[in-house]
């Protein structure tokens, strides 16, 4: 589940230090040159993706060919009895994966609202990598920050790989502060447009990605869909994506998922106790004590957020807050990696068609995984999910592409055009 693990080592804009060592075991690898050196060789897919996984997308015959192998081609093999129950899979993950030993560098941005985010950077980077190495910007889930697993897993695979890294933490979340009455929301998208905006001006000559898990994913895809032609990134991955909230909503709140709404709605309202005296005597349809004390994610929404971001009521919150009906608008690759089993993110609300139709979309469905879990693998039990070898191999991918000035595409009349493009590539 989408929780955080508290930082206690956090405090506001300060630096941010867990431990001096950067790439802890089993990620250890040797010392990273000043010079950032794009591979041109890898071994291409040379056998169709193994049955166990279901991939489509409008993106399949131009991308999937040019992926490593090693992890398609192979059956999802889910680690005994834990990869076995969706439950069981999405609260081990959540409890005992590794958390990766990264010394982080915090950075706080105020956006235009007078709000703050907070942005961490891998420490040393500006000194160890060149301004020109592609950079990607992690946006975890749900009141999740650059102290959850899943991200940290990431943030080590890819800086081990050469890459600038940077971890947005939303306002109140990772101990990011919060200084104005309002949080953020699966709708709002301005203070990813500010990060974006920030990310590219410091460092004008990297490629820009952006991979993001759950919630996270939602407001990524939105993003995405919203800026459409103009959008500043050169690829995106989106993981564990609820896609459609309304049909999210209603499976959140039936059996065993009960306890994912209540731990959920525990840490929005910890996050809120922490902030609430800005929130004193706030009037009008706000109903501060539901949120203060709510029981279920639903309550906190529909006594806080729906009214902050201006809904009429949380099923008009969810409902126009999907990221379902941003898919067609999306016009940069994008990498959709779902669990059909994913208890918090059902399998039925995603927009396959729209997929399918897209020729710059591509989605991979594991037939287990639960929300956040993916323990399988050579590194399962307690090592990286499944997902990040492949989120990584697509990510060179797009970066061997875009370094050879290569376009997506961004229309059905590109698509012979730009597949032709990349399958001129050296490999």
């Amino acid at each position: 589940m989408a929780t955080a693990s508290p930082l206690t080592s956090l405090r506001h804009c300060g630096p941010v230090t867990f431990t001096p060592n950067y790439f802890p075991s089993p990620f250890k690898t040797s010392k990273i040159s000043a010079l950032h050196v794009t591979t041109t060789t890898t071994t291409t897919m040379s056998t169709p993706p193994h049955p166990s996984l279901e991939i489509i997308g409008g993106a399949t015959d131009s991308i999937l060919p040019l992926l490593n192998s090693t992890h398609l081609t192979r059956p999802y093999d889910p680690f005994p009895l834990i990869g076995w129950n969706c439950h069981m899979e999405t609260i081990y993950a959540s409890f005992y994966r590794s958390l990766p030993d990264v010394r982080l560098r915090r950075e706080c941005l105020r956006t235009k609202d007078n709000g703050s985010v907070s942005l961490d950077w891998v420490s040393g980077d500006d000194h160890h990598l060149p301004s020109d190495s592609p950079l990607l910007i992690l946006l975890p889930g749900l009141t999740g920050g650059s102290g959850d697993t899943y991200v940290r897993h990431m943030l080590v695979r890819a800086r081990n790989k050469g890459w600038r890294v940077v971890v947005f933490n939303s306002r109140g979340c990772g101990d990011s502060p919060v200084t104005t009455p309002q949080f953020y929301s699966a709708s709002f998208i301005g203070d990813m447009r500010e990060v974006v905006a920030h990310v590219a001006a410091r460092y004008p000559k990297a490629n820009l990605y952006a991979a993001g898990w759950s919630l996270g994913a939602n407001i990524l895809v939105r993003y995405l869909g919203e800026e459409s032609h103009s959008c500043p990134l050169s690829g995106a991955v989106s993981m564990c994506n609820p896609f459609n909230l309304v049909i999210a909503d209603e499976d959140f709140r039936k059996g065993f998922n009960n306890v994912y709404d209540k731990a959920l709605a525990s840490a929005l309202c910890k996050i809120f106790k922490k902030h609430a005296l800005l929130f004193e005597d706030m009037g009008g349809e706000y109903n501060i004590p539901l949120a203060a004390n709510a029981k279920s994610v639903r309550d906190f929404d529909k006594g806080l957020t729906r009214v902050s971001f201006g809904f009429k009521s949380v099923d008009d919150y969810y409902s126009n807050s999907s990221s379902s009906d941003s898919i067609k608008h999306v016009h940069i690759p994008l990498l959709c990696i779902q669990a059909a089993n994913d208890p918090i993110a059902p399998s039925r609300g995603i927009p396959r068609e729209d997929i399918k139709e897209n020729p710059n979309c591509l989605l991979i469905v594991t037939p287990k995984g639960g929300h956040l879990g993916w323990v399988a693998g050579v590194e399962a039990p307690r090592g990286a999910p499944w997902t990040d070898p492949v989120v990584m191999d697509y990510l060179e991918h797009l970066e061997r592409g875009a370094l050879k000035g290569l376009t997506p595409c961004s229309n059905s009349v590109d698509v012979q055009q730009c597949t032709e493009g990349l399958h001129s590539l050296k490999v």
